[in-house]
């Protein structure tokens, strides 16, 4: 036998009103309604789901149970009605390291002056998309290669590289750091979700490689002194740290940063989630001063 949620909602009722007339009055039906619908849910869990007398009513360890999981069930079926009723309440994004950078708070500051009605929540995930594939988001930051067969993605802009040394390294000292130097020191690389790959360097001249599994691992192996990493700028704005310092890398391309979504069924306010990011990262990129050869020592 099914369970239906007019069941759940009867149980509930009855146990917050304390009894089965007042649970009726909440309800709009009879009290032999409230009755009825109760004994289809106990036997539909084939067990009693309350103790009740003239005087009281009391859950058994079974209707603890129910109980329990119909507030919840009740709760997302209400959030759903709502969102289907008045659109999506809640936009979710998902990213690997490091979100929009120093134009995170920005963003979140700006969708909530402008979609007081949707929620933001950013999320990280240590996967490759984001957390798209694994459904946890409904957009993601990519800063890496984009699956285009089911993802549908645009580039909002482009990140220089930098590189992360302990903070009492000879290099933390300089103002930049050429990447044919990294060759004679140890690189730590996050494979899964990292931006950096062997292909940076050319054949032949690449350094010795060290892996970590995401970006927690990656800063405490740099911390130790014996390894060095190359990260995208954003990275140095969204997780500074003590005990590292972060100067710019010369002699790479940028990275480019994508929006990614899925191609069916794309979150209502991906347009303009979609469109808030790439206006920052184009008055950014406006506003940021041309770079100029650095002196190292």
């Amino acid at each position: 036998m099914d369970v239906e949620l007019k069941q759940l909602r009867c149980l509930v009722a009855i146990v917050d009103t304390g009894s089965f007339t007042d649970a009726a009055l909440e309800l709009g039906v009879s009290q032999a309604a409230v009755s009825r619908t109760l004994a289809g849910l106990e036997a539909a869990f084939g067990v009693r789901l309350l103790h009740r007398t003239s005087r009281s009513i009391a859950l058994t360890p079974s209707g603890t149970h129910v109980l329990g999981r119909a507030r919840h069930l009740l709760a997302e079926v209400d959030t759903l009605m709502r969102e289907v009723a008045t659109g999506h309440t809640r936009l979710r994004i998902g990213h690997a390291w490091s979100a929009m950078g120093h134009h995170t708070a920005a963003f979140q500051r700006r969708w909530a002056a402008a979609h007081p009605e949707v929620e933001l929540q950013l999320i990280r995930t240590n996967t490759s998309t984001g957390g798209l594939a694994e459904g946890v988001c409904d957009l993601a930051i990519v800063r890496g290669p984009v699956d285009a067969q089911r993802f549908a993605s645009t580039v909002v802009g482009l990140e220089r590289r930098v590189v992360a040394v302990a903070s009492d390294d000879p290099w933390a000292r300089r103002r930049s750091v050429g990447l044919e130097e990294t060759r004679e020191r140890t690189v730590v690389i996050d494979r899964r979700t990292g931006t950096t790959t062997p292909e940076l360097w050319p054949t032949g001249e690449r350094p010795t490689l060290s892996y970590t599994k995401d970006i927690d691992d990656w800063l405490a192996a740099i911390t130790t002194g014996r390894c060095i990493g190359i990260t995208p700028e954003s990275t140095a704005t969204q997780y500074r740290r003590e005990g590292i310092a972060f100067r710019p890398l010369r002699g790479t391309a940028p990275v480019a940063v994508h929006v990614v979504w899925p191609r069916r069924d794309p979150h209502p306010a991906t347009a303009e989630a979609v469109a808030l990011i790439s206006e920052l990262y184009a008055e950014g990129a406006a506003t940021s001063p041309r770079p100029r050869p650095g002196r190292s020592s």
